[in-house]
């Protein structure tokens, strides 16, 4: 990028205001009509427990936040209204004390998810939006077209798209090479940004496909973000940070390193302060 003050900003500093973002996950409890869903404490405990998390987040020095409906398990293609309603009324209750971009995840809908995060207000979205899968859900065909024709339709441009191009729980049915697949999506899907992911939630991302998918940009003449979006540790950080545009993260900054436990002030202290040294190291 170049050193000039009248250069663009990237994606990342146009939402975040930094280059190398760090992206901390707010996880959802379970929601109304899922199998896990609290009955007795209903959407007020929903409500409190991400007020816990992001009292915590807030405070940190992270740079954006990601809602998500982690606690949903086992997860759907297709969320239903009550899960969308209680999601936007949830994000709705908090957004007066959010003081960070935020976007929203609905595992796996991007149409859900758009809506959600155009009701909220949300900056962006992180979804899996191209290619076919054998997952753990079944066969995965979403269908990008079908998101961005509803993005212009209902006037939600502004929101970003943060492709998902390694999702987790499944395997492409005809792989490519990552690189390949990065230009591919940015030129002819329109992505905002691309994320690379381990094999399921809280698994390391291989930098070896996050540098693969930055080259390929690259040498493509893209200038679109690759980021690192699961697995990131207080250990691999810095690492992390030295290979990819941005991190999100979530289980590293939960109680014993589990993703549907609270998050850990501890390690959220911890992380940060790996992450103010690798930012130090990239100025020297």
């Amino acid at each position: 990028m170049s050193e000039s003050n009248n250069a663009p900003r990237s994606v990342l500093e146009s939402i975040f205001g930094r280059t190398k973002p760090i992206i901390a996950m707010v996880h959802l409890p379970p929601l109304p009509g899922r199998p896990l869903y609290n009955r007795q404490e209903g959407v007020t405990a929903i409500i409190d427990s991400l007020r816990r998390d992001l009292d915590i987040l807030q405070d940190s020095g992270i740079d954006g936040l990601l809602f998500c409906n982690e606690g949903d398990r086992p997860y759907s293609f297709q969320i239903e209204q009550a899960d969308v309603a209680a999601m936007a009324a949830a994000i709705g209750e908090l957004r007066p004390q959010l003081r960070l971009p935020y976007g929203v995840d609905m595992l796996w809908d991007p149409m859900a998810a758009l809506s959600v995060a155009h009701a909220v207000r949300a900056s962006f979205i992180r979804e899996v939006f191209t290619g076919v899968y054998d997952s753990d859900m079944g066969l995965w065909q979403p269908d990008v077209a079908k998101v961005q024709d509803y993005r212009a339709k209902i006037g939600a441009e502004n929101i970003r798209l943060f492709f998902n191009i390694e999702p987790e729980f499944a395997r492409p049915l005809s792989p490519r090479p990552v690189g390949e697949v990065a230009r591919s999506v940015v030129v002819s899907s329109l992505a905002d940004a691309i994320l690379i992911s381990g094999v399921m939630a809280g698994a390391e991302a291989n930098l070896d496909h996050i540098q693969d998918a930055k080259e390929a940009l690259t040498a493509a003449k893209l200038a679109t973000p690759v980021l690192a979006n699961t697995g990131v540790r207080i250990e691999t950080v810095r690492a992390t940070l030295a290979v990819a545009d941005g991190v999100i993260v979530g289980t590293g900054l939960k109680h014993d390193g589990y993703t549907w436990n609270p998050v850990d002030p501890d390690r959220v202290r911890r992380f940060m302060a790996e992450v103010r040294i690798a930012r130090e190291q990239s100025e020297v």
